[in-house]
Parts: C-alpha cells; structure tokens; sequence
C-alpha cells in the first residue's frame, strides 16, 4: 500500500511511525494510501530544520524570496491539472471545483510575490531635531500551520506563502484525510528553488497538534478547522506565548428580499449550498426568505433545481457535487437531517441513502431540503457541513440580519435584492465578518483578507492579504539621532521631540 511521506528539511522522510492513519477513497470507501501519524520527537524534528533554516532565509533579500515565490507560482499553474487529480482522489470534490480551490490558493502566492513592497516599513525625516525615525517589519521565526480536509491547497497557501515571503520558516500540518497535495505542494516550493527546511510538511493528529501549540520554537500558528478546535488552539498557542490566528466554523446566512431576482438568486444559492457537497466554511446552508410569498417562490424553485443536481464521483464531469470525505462524515449529516425532521422543520427533499450505481460504497449524499426551519432549532444553531439547505421564514429585513448577528457563528452572510439602500444597510449593520451583495459566496480576493466574528475566529488578524503580512511580522521602530559635537543637557529629562 502506498505510504505517504513527511518532508523535513527537503527530503522525504517516512516510516518508523508508531501509529498510522487511513487515506481514503470517498468515491469507492477504498483505502488507497496510509499516512504516518507524528509523535513529538517528528514534530520536533521538523521544527529544528525550520530552526536550521531561518538565519540563513531571514537575511535573504525580499526580492530573492519574491523570485522563489514567482516560480513556485509558475510551478503550481503547470501542474494544475495533476494536483486537481490528487486532491479529488482524496477529497472527493469534482476536478472542477479542486481546479478552484488550487487557484484560489496560487492568487495568494501571487499576491505574496508582491513582499518587497509588503514589507516595507516607514520613514519619517526630522521628527525631531536632527531626528529620524524608521520602522521595519521583521519575520517572527520558526512558525506553523494547522490546515483542515476541505481546502488542501487553498488554505496551506494562505497561511505558508505569506509567512515564507516574510522570512519565516514554516512546519505545515495538513489534515491527514488528504495530505498528498500538501505534500506535493513542498515539493514544488523546492523545486522552485525553496531552500531546505524553509518549507516542512509533518503529518499527524491531537499528538502533533499540540506539539507544536507548546513548541518553545514556534512563534506562531495559523489554525483552520472547527470552532471548538479553533478555540483549543487559541488558548493553549497564546497560554504558550504564541501568536495565534484560529478560523473555526460558520453558519452563513443568505438573506433574501422579494425584489431580487429570484432565477439568479436561486441559481446562486444552489451552488454555495451544494457545491463541495456543502463542505465549506464559506458555503450558504442557511436561506432567511422576508415574506411569506418570497418563501414559497424560493422553495419551489430551488427544490426543482436541487432535485436535478447529479451527484458524482469526483472525475465525473457533468457531476455538480462528489462524495463527501468520510462515512463517519457522512453519518455525522444524515443524523442532522434526522435532527431537523424530530425539531418539526418540514423536508422538502431527503438526500440520506443515496447509492451511485457502480459506487455502492462511496461516501455519498444526496442533496437536502428543509423549509419551515425555526432559529430554536439545534439542526439550526450547529453547523452541518454537509449538502443540506434550511430555509428560515421571516417577515422583515430586519428579523433577517438580527439572525445572522445573534447566531453564535459570525463568518460571513449574503443579501439578494435590487434595492443598494437595503443592501447597503445590511452590509453596515449585520455582525458576520463577510458580507455579500447579491455574491452568495463572498470570499474576499488575495489582496483583500479573509476571516470571521464570533465563534468563527479566534485571535484579532486575519487570513492573507495585508493582515497576513501583519500577522507573520513584528515591528521594529528606531529613533536616530547624528550628533554634530554639542552636548546636550537634556540627559535625564524623558526625550521630546521639541
């Protein structure tokens, strides 16, 4: 069986684990591959090669970096279509939407190529007499990343192509449900002229994890995942004197008024709520319709258009969805639905059950529907992740925000409708950390940052963009004075720049 492999300090390292973990097959239930699981002495070992590393990579110049970063880039659009292969494999989406979550990764090394310019500091010529004083910000160190299973491309290049362009070193640990495309990811990064150690990949679980939240090595961690893991890393990275971002869970609310147009409206909220079979903490599960008449339209229209979904395996090309990652997974979803029906929402559409012909035992559901779903609701309130879209009935625009703000999640919203002054009061006032208009997937671009309110983020700056820059530096600010001869008198009184 093929064996996946750490990369430490630029070589492959596997075997001589003492626990294992499955890589599965979600379209077939078949394991293809196992995964070492690291204990701390692996752990410990990835860390020092970043140690190793960073003397060396801190005092490259910006622009070196940038040209390591540049042809990493190139790298990844070439072998896009091998990637895309890979992560389906283990992933289960379609090859399509795989081909997205690649891209989306490669615009933030785009935007990371960018550091000589990201990375300058300030200057201020005479801020005092004969003084000037500068600022600089400077790479924290050994640093790691926690990714999850749903973007194995995406999000490892959000955390580690920002933090290497800023002259840190960095220990990725992927989920091991798909851990071959981060690895082959490190693979490209030293192929494009990354040198050893900068970049290192160790594969595990809870062991790993909390190796490197107690590290005394590992200035920071970037974390993706659950809420109440996001909220586990948060405490214990800062108890251990870390820097901390951690993106937990969402509930993402799509709000919809009866001015919109409901054919585009519906077409749009079928993809975010179905697409990667739901499981995306920027997906849309939950639609607050305002008016009775709104509701009915919307729920006619979207369950014609969700019974016509074709669940597929991942290399299918006419399929909209595959498998989701896992059976344990798959039956954590179906026991929502159950959920909801015992709460008394109505199901319009029940996806439990579903068999692909030829694929008996591939992890797959079928698409999911409920109408009549109440904010009391548990099915509700907890996040599904799953292909399952609950409908919330409301009678005001302003029932509708007040949902989205008071639910405990906060990562992003959405608001369909013809009307700039509705819309533009919802973005203003609604209490989610992303808001779109008429945009039901409203993940912000590279340049831009990405990260939520509440129970959907832990730690106070966010993902890529120019708080990623932030994130992955300190400051450091220099007063300078070239004294011309003369003494001053002024010795023991607090400097002023009078």
């Amino acid at each position: 069986m093929r064996e996946i492999e750490h990369v430490i300090a630029g070589k492959l390292v596997g075997g001589k684990a003492d626990r294992y973990g499955e890589v599965l097959d979600p379209n077939t239930g078949a394991t293809q591959a196992r995964v070492p699981l690291a204990g701390e002495a692996r752990v410990d070992e990835a860390v020092q090669a970043a140690k190793d590393a960073f003397p060396s990579w801190s005092k490259t110049n910006p622009q070196k970096r940038a040209r390591v970063l540049f042809e990493f880039k190139r790298l990844l659009e070439l072998n896009i279509q091998e990637l895309a292969q890979l992560l389906s494999a283990e992933h289960g989406k379609v090859i399509a939407d795989s081909i997205g979550d690649i891209q989306r990764g490669i615009d933030v090394v785009e935007f990371a190529c960018g550091i000589p310019h990201l990375q300058k500091g300030e200057y201020t010529q005479d801020a005092g007499p004969g003084i000037d004083v500068y600022s600089m910000r400077k790479p924290l160190g050994v640093v790691a990343g926690i990714t999850p299973f749903n973007f194995p491309a995406m999000i490892p290049c959000w955390m580690f192509s920002v933090a290497v362009a800023c002259g840190n070193t960095f220990v990725l640990k992927p989920s091991e449900k798909d851990p071959t495309v981060p690895v082959r990811l490190v693979e490209l990064f030293l192929e494009a002229g990354g040198p050893p150690g900068v970049l290192n990949c160790v594969h595990g679980d809870k062991v790993a994890v909390d190796r490197l939240l107690t590290h005394p090595d590992v200035k920071a961690v970037s974390f993706v995942g659950s809420s109440d893991i996001a909220q586990y890393v948060y405490a214990t990275g800062t108890a251990h004197g870390k820097r901390v971002q951690a993106m937990g869970g969402a509930k993402n609310h799509g709000v919809i008024l009866p001015d919109c147009n409901m054919e585009q409206t519906v077409n749009d909220v079928i993809g975010a709520a179905f697409g990667s079979a739901g499981e995306r903490c920027m997906a849309l599960p939950v639609v607050v319709a305002v008016g009775k008449e709104t509701a009915d339209r919307f729920v006619e229209k979207a369950l014609v258009e969700a019974q016509n979904l074709r669940v597929g395996i991942s290399t299918d090309g006419d399929a909209h969805y595959g498998p989701v990652v896992s059976a344990a997974h798959r039956q954590k979803i179906e026991s929502y639905i159950q959920m909801g029906i015992d709460e008394g929402a109505t199901l319009k559409l029940d996806g439990r059950g579903f068999k692909l012909q030829g694929n008996e035992e591939g992890f797959f559901i079928g698409p999911t529907l409920f109408d009549d779903v109440k904010p009391e609701m548990v099915s509700y309130q907890e996040e599904i992740f799953g292909p399952v879209l609950q409908v919330v009935r409301v009678n005001t625009l302003e029932e509708a925000a007040e949902l989205a703000t008071t639910h405990q999640y906060g990562n992003g919203a959405a608001i369909f409708t013809s009307s700039g002054k509705a819309a533009r009061e919802f973005a203003d006032q609604v209490e989610v950390g992303m808001v779109g208009v008429n945009v039901p997937i409203p993940v912000p671009v590279a340049y831009h940052t990405f990260g939520g309110w509440k129970r959907s983020a832990f730690g106070d700056v966010n993902q890529h963009g120019p708080e990623g820059v932030r994130f992955w530096t300190k400051i450091k600010t220099v007063t300078q004075r070239w004294p011309d001869g003369e003494v001053s008198d002024q010795a023991f009184v607090i400097p002023t720049m009078e």
